[in-house]
């Protein structure tokens, strides 16, 4: 008995050992996407920018001393000819005084060797002098004029100097900046104010190298203040800088055709230029790393699209022309309301079944 019940549980064993394991459920890879939207015009670059009054100066001192007194503030408005800081007169009222002395004492010795020159020449008339000694007088008296002349030159100098300890503003305006503090000691050049005259105003931006010889003076430019709920007006370049500077950027000045009231200098202005390049091809914009490049192929690569129907990617062969804002222009292979892959596309290949994360926002396809 016992032996037979040993036979059954081995059959029992050896049943369930032949039945297949379940098959493990596929694995479907999830992937983050973008949809195309519509065409971007490439034609047209956005830039960050800072408004700036047309006319601004760099003040200082044009001789050196201590502050004595600041009399005004950033953002005050100033009028022509109005007393903005000092410097203390001490010095310069000594140097002065110095010099009108200097002068008296030269106009002194003038008198004095005109009077020996009469002199000798008298004496020279009357048959008992030298036409040396006359000369000699003539000479001397020669020398202290010209002794009163640069002296006269010293007075001239110390009046300019002491006249140059008070700063005072050189139009109509505001002051923007303000670096400098009573008895602060100041050299001859040292930026103490920056004033901006009252009246036009203009936008100051940096351009790229790939960007500037595509733009000349007078290309139209859109320019939108995000400070003033977007308000927005029209201009044109006034200025193009033909070096770059140490950030690698051509400065570029964007003259405003209307002066809004709510634009002031150093608000910041989003500005739109349109490129005058005729070889850039209209397309849509797509993060690089949407696109899988074809190994010694130029301008040419893949992007994977998803098919709905199937919840698998096509594979599509694309043509890249230029691009904007860190974004490639495919002009040939894709079609507006296409939804591609933009991560972990190196995992993917045609036909793979996969299911959508949550979608990326499309790069803004231009105005």
């Amino acid at each position: 008995m016992f032996r037979n019940l040993f036979s059954i549980a081995v059959l029992v064993i050896i049943l369930f050992g032949c039945e297949q394991a379940p098959p493990s459920p596929e694995q479907i890879r999830a992937i983050k996407t973008i949809t195309v939207a519509e065409p971007v015009n490439t034609g047209k670059r956005k830039f960050s920018g800072v408004v700036m009054a047309t006319e601004y100066t760099q003040l200082s001192f044009e001789v050196t001393g201590n502050v004595q007194s600041v009399n005004v503030d950033i953002g005050e408005k100033v009028s022509k000819g109005q007393q903005l800081a000092t410097l203390n007169p001490k010095d310069f009222t000594l140097d002065l005084k110095a010099a009108t002395a200097d002068l008296g004492k030269a106009r002194a010795g003038v008198e004095y060797k005109l009077i020996e020159y009469k002199r000798e020449l008298s004496i020279f008339e009357q048959g008992a002098g030298s036409q040396r000694q006359v000369d000699r007088a003539k000479y001397q008296h020669r020398v202290a004029q010209a002794a009163v002349k640069l002296t006269l030159a010293k007075v001239k100098l110390a009046k300019y100097d002491l006249s140059k300890t008070v700063l005072t503003a050189p139009y109509n305006g505001h002051i923007a900046q303000r670096m400098v503090e009573p008895y602060m000691e100041v050299q001859v050049g040292q930026a103490v104010f920056r004033v901006d005259a009252e009246g036009s105003m203009d936008v100051q931006l940096g351009v790229p190298e790939t960007v500037v010889n595509f733009l000349s003076v007078g290309t139209a430019a859109a320019i939108k203040f995000p400070s003033t709920f977007e308000q927005s007006l029209i201009g044109e370049i006034s200025y193009l800088g033909s070096a770059a500077g140490k950030d690698n950027l051509f400065p570029v000045k964007v003259a405003m055709h209307t002066q809004p009231e709510m634009v002031s200098p150093g608000m910041t202005a989003e500005v739109t230029l349109t490129i005058n390049n005729e070889g850039q091809k209209q397309g849509y914009l797509i993060p690089p790393v949407a696109i899988t490049p074809i190994v010694g192929v130029a301008q040419q690569g893949y992007v994977y699209v998803y098919q709905p129907k199937t919840s698998t990617v096509k594979k599509v062969q694309i043509k890249i022309a230029g691009g904007q804002n860190n974004m490639g222009n495919v002009y040939e292979g894709l079609n507006p309301g296409d939804v591609i892959a933009v991560a972990g596309v190196s995992f993917l290949a045609e036909g793979m079944k996969v299911k959508l994360m949550q979608e990326i926002p499309s790069p803004e396809q231009g105005e």
